[in-house]
């Protein structure tokens, strides 16, 4: 259903071809959605996927998902993925947060908390870009202009504050759990993902004229 391609996604194969083979590992994937990406993960044959979803809408999908095209290695959680990663002492070979981080109250942080549980690491996120979003742009209107700069792993980063006008108490709202949430500037994302550890940073599908902001694969 729908129009997007999600189940056959250029981005996921891309991922999976750069992390090379996911056979037999361990998987974290954090905001499944409907079960798409974590179909295709699956056909690779990963020892485990563990699944985190915050929205109960989304989840209820990820477990008709599981049913109906039979992804046998994945485990589907409801719940908050930060709290997941603070608690939880697993250590995962692959993690995948494709539309997750720019929902996020403090994507600083998630990040920190992220890289922290695996060895290798898939994003794909919309960041805040000045050039890309001048003043005018209606893709601006979101954010009200508060920047906060924190320092994360003796880098300071930059949070763009955004609301979603209380369209996250719909029902068909799909996003973050809280009305307040910040993007990450490009260059930020990229330089705290190198201080966090990771030495091999591609990058694909930039894209700084997607309709929902600029976004980038990382």
């Amino acid at each position: 259903a729908g129009n997007h391609a999600l189940f056959a996604d250029q981005r996921v194969d891309w991922a999976v071809k750069q992390a090379g083979s996911i056979k037999d590992l361990k998987v974290l994937e954090v905001g499944p959605l409907e079960g798409m990406h974590t179909y295709m993960l699956n056909k690779h044959r990963p020892a485990s996927i563990d699944a985190i979803e915050a929205n109960k809408q989304c989840f209820l999908r990820c477990l008709v998902t599981k049913e109906v095209i039979g992804i046998d290695r994945a485990h589907f959680y409801l719940g908050d993925a930060l709290k997941w990663l603070e608690t939880e002492e697993r250590h995962y070979d692959l993690a995948v947060a494709s539309g997750v981080l720019y929902h996020m109250p403090d994507p600083g942080h998630f990040l920190s908390q992220l890289t922290r549980r695996c060895d290798r690491l898939f994003i794909w996120t919309h960041f805040f870009d000045e050039k890309a979003m001048p003043n005018d742009d209606p893709r601006r209107k979101a954010f009200n202009g508060n920047v906060e700069e924190r320092t994360i792993a003796g880098v300071p980063v930059r949070h763009y504050e955004r609301h979603y006008f209380n369209a996250n108490a719909t029902k068909e709202f799909c996003g973050g759990m809280k009305d307040r949430h910040y993007w990450m500037g490009r260059d930020d994302i990229i330089d705290l993902i190198r201080a966090l550890g990771f030495s091999d940073i591609r990058i694909t599908q930039e894209d700084p004229n997607h309709r929902g902001g600029p976004c980038f694969c990382v």
